[in-house]
């Protein structure tokens, strides 16, 4: 990870406000401080949010310190039944993503971790002519290996951006990671079980228990077209930034799906069903990883049912890694380098572009190539500071439709799928 000289004053998320009016609390923030020296104040004052209107809904508690065998201690937790934790922005300042800075979601119970990996087995049946049980070794020897650098987000990721608060982890940026990861091509596989002309959609399980121990019921079982399962880029891997996949994140065996929600690439897989009708197994259907085809009143209680869609690209997203949220510079800084990271779900991000003055005039930033499709841009720049004083700086991709991030989060919903507004930094100079 790059270092910086920059002193930090605060290692929180820079989603600043959990209520969305993340401008108004930074403007609150810097009338308090008079643009006076901020020694002696609390080391979170920057990201401190302002004080919720009496007619604000209550909103979950905001995430705690994380302490997990091999992760690192700057991961927010935001829930742990199931475990759940998230990268700060800052903590993804890296190319390729780390292990130890890689976010957590999971929807069971952790299953018992497995020490011969080889040995382990999976099903492909369903639709198919001929029904398969495979080994990780039988995958390694009979299927050609393939790595991709590829991005896995959850599909709530920016649900706090919300308002008024939807149902779920209070994710603000970080719940994505970009990852190399190693396995076989999930289109190999099928077609060597012989896809019949009825094969529609897939059906995914893992060996993760349910939450309440019931063995009739699966944590999650989640599917997708057959389009998809084929698409080259999705994968059954075994391997996570050239270490066998670790137990945590779905080890021995797992899919990864890059472009849809990371609900669909089951860990500790098991099973995968070829079907000829969409999946109806647990996070299908309803109000589960949907999204409204029509807008709806925010806070509106609806069942799915109607003018609902599953959840297919994830959204254009962009964040500044660097510097991080709350860091204090010199008083004589002018030039100040940034770096961040993009990426637009099944789509290509052809701009970056970042303002130093709430959205009034906006610098294109240089952006890195990525090393194959769903791989994340890195991109940098540097932006001019005409005084000392106050900033927010303020972030914003565009896709290769033209389509741009955002101001706030839109398309409400009762999960909170889908929210990417613009990711902004307060830093103070001097």
């Amino acid at each position: 990870m790059h270092k910086s000289a920059e002193e930090t004053l605060s290692h929180r998320p820079s989603g600043l406000s959990r209520r969305g009016a993340m401008g108004a609390s930074l403007a609150t923030i810097a009338a308090v401080t008079g643009g006076a020296s901020l020694a002696g104040m609390p080391r979170t004052a920057l990201a401190q949010s302002a004080p919720a209107p009496a007619a604000a809904p209550a909103r979950p508690a905001g995430p705690q310190p994380f302490d997990f065998p091999g992760k690192e201690r700057g991961l927010k937790l935001l829930g742990d039944r199931p475990l759940v934790a998230e990268t700060p922005e800052a903590l993804l300042d890296d190319d390729t993503t780390p292990i130890a800075k890689f976010f957590i979601r999971n929807n069971g119970q952790i299953p018992a971790e497995i020490t011969d990996r080889d040995g382990w087995r999976f099903t492909v049946e369903g639709e198919v002519e001929r029904p398969l049980t495979l080994s990780v070794a039988e995958l390694k020897s009979r299927f050609q290996a393939q790595t991709f650098r590829m991005v896995l987000e959850c599909g709530g990721n920016g649900r706090s951006f919300f308002q008024p608060a939807a149902r779920g982890n209070q994710w603000t940026n970080g719940g994505a990671g970009c990852a190399e990861w190693t396995g076989v091509r999930l289109a190999d596989v099928l077609q060597a079980a012989g896809l019949k002309p009825t094969a529609k959609f897939t059906g995914h399980f893992g060996a993760d228990p349910h939450l309440s121990g019931d063995t009739d019921k699966d944590a999650i079982s989640r599917g997708m077209p057959i389009e998809k399962a084929l698409e080259p880029h999705s994968l059954i891997v075994w391997q996570m930034n050239g270490e066998p996949l670790p137990h945590i994140h779905g080890g021995p065996l797992r899919l990864v799906v890059p472009g849809w929600p990371a609900s669909l690439s089951s860990k500790w897989l098991k099973r995968i069903l070829v079907r000829a009708t969409p999946h109806d197994g647990q996070g299908m259907g309803g109000t589960s990883y949907r999204m409204p085809t029509q807008p709806i009143i925010p806070g509106s209680n609806v069942d799915g049912k109607t003018n609902f869609a599953d959840m297919t690209s994830m959204p254009l997203r962009a964040i500044i890694t660097a510097p991080a949220n709350g860091t204090r510079l010199p008083e004589a800084t002018r030039h100040l380098p940034l770096r961040g990271a993009a990426w637009a779900g099944d789509y290509e991000v052809a701009k970056v572009e970042v303002s130093a003055d709430a959205g009034q005039r906006w610098q294109t930033m240089t952006l890195s190539r990525p090393r194959n499709r769903y791989d994340w841009v890195r991109w940098t720049g540097t932006v001019e500071l005409p005084t000392a004083g106050y900033y927010e700086l303020w972030v914003r991709a565009t896709d290769s439709r033209g389509i741009a991030q955002p101001h706030v989060a839109t398309n409400w919903n009762p999960q909170g799928y889908g929210a990417n507004p613009l990711h902004r930094v307060a830093v103070l100079v001097g």
